[in-house]
């Protein structure tokens, strides 16, 4: 569907939820599955892994050369055509910036050749796709992340450092800082309605791995779980080096490394994101002087829908460019502050 026109006064005022999405929620569910996307044409590349047994689909927006590039790395079982992917590769389109959205492996429409998937901690798969699109444009390269790309985007940085600086600035969206206390709050109460989302796409695909790679795991350990902790311990944490569910959430948690991190960095989290409650958010202590805490009452996860009935969904959008503007902006004389916590 194409996307209505939303105007506003200004690219960067604090988020207010409309009076008819009451709730973290429907903040959540209406921008997710019936705000309208804007139509982008996605150029699609396919990369071969550094190991050279499996690949990854990128899809590419075109932009003018020398012009800035962003970069988005998408949430669990998402993709390019995920809400918040078109809304603001369209912005990045119209601005005649060069956008890029990688997609984790098995999420791209296509079933993967290797034994793995893609995890909340695969730092060592995002830093081979950011070393490689960076060195493809002589503009600025900014980096977004949206809630398990945003705890991946945050593990980057944190682990790199100093080397990560190939990007210029980052933004990560509601993304699960603390993952023992974000799979903790999916698997009560509605929320177990995200999870049987996330499990009737991630079954049939592990089932299909186990189908091509026999004995991977336990059939029907996967078959009976019934919470991503379940999962986890099953597929995604011993595939990918991890012990077991309680080894995997506290060695890939965001939280552990936001003091490590050196480039200009936004963190946005609704206080209201079902995914992850305001009250397991890290406070300004725990993360460096590069770090900028977002934390607004309300929008939900992935959410921050404005305006009157049926809404928009450009806030965040806008919001991500407006962090990369800023850092545009102010790096060459901005001095260093400590971390805050700031309105959104």
């Amino acid at each position: 569907m194409n996307g209505t026109a939303c105007h506003h006064s200004s690219p960067f005022e604090r988020y207010r939820a409309p009076w008819w999405l009451p709730g973290g929620h429907l903040q959540t569910i209406w921008p997710a599955t019936c705000a309208r996307k804007p139509r982008v044409a996605y150029r699609r590349e396919r990369w071969d892994t550094p190991c050279g047994q499996d690949f990854i689909d990128v899809d590419f927006v075109d932009g003018l050369p020398g012009r800035p590039v962003v970069l988005l790395f998408h949430g669990l079982e998402g993709s390019s055509d995920s809400h918040y992917a078109r809304t603001l590769m369209a912005a990045v389109q119209a601005r005649g910036w060069h956008g890029a959205i990688p997609h984790f492996r098995g999420c791209s429409g296509e079933p993967n050749l290797a034994p793995r998937f893609y995890h909340s901690g695969d730092a060592e798969e995002l830093d081979w796709i950011v070393r490689r699109l960076r060195a493809r444009f002589a503009g600025p390269c900014y980096a977004a992340g949206v809630s398990l790309g945003g705890n991946v985007l945050l593990r980057w940085l944190g682990e790199q450092q100093h080397a990560a600086e190939i990007v210029d600035a980052a933004v990560a969206v509601s993304a699960p800082l603390d993952l023992a206390a974000g799979g903790a709050a999916l698997g009560r109460g509605f929320n177990r309605v995200y999870t049987r989302m996330f499990l009737d796409t991630l079954k049939p695909k592990a089932l299909a791995r186990l189908a091509r790679y026999p004995g991977l795991f336990d059939r029907d350990a996967l078959l009976a779980a019934r919470d991503l902790y379940a999962f986890d311990n099953v597929v995604t944490a011993p595939l990918h080096g991890y012990r077991d569910t309680d080894d995997y959430w506290h060695r890939a948690s965001a939280k552990h490394v936001l003091a490590d991190i050196t480039v200009d960095t936004l963190v946005l989290n609704a206080r209201n994101d079902p995914f992850l409650p305001g009250r397991y958010l890290p406070p300004p202590q725990a993360a460096s002087r590069a770090v900028t805490l977002a934390y607004p009452d309300e929008g939900g996860h992935v959410g921050f829908a404005t305006g009157s009935f049926p809404g928009c969904i450009d806030w965040l959008a806008r919001r991500i460019l407006h962090a990369f503007d800023r850092h545009a902006g102010t790096a060459a004389t901005r001095a260093p502050a400590a971390a805050q916590v700031c309105q959104a």
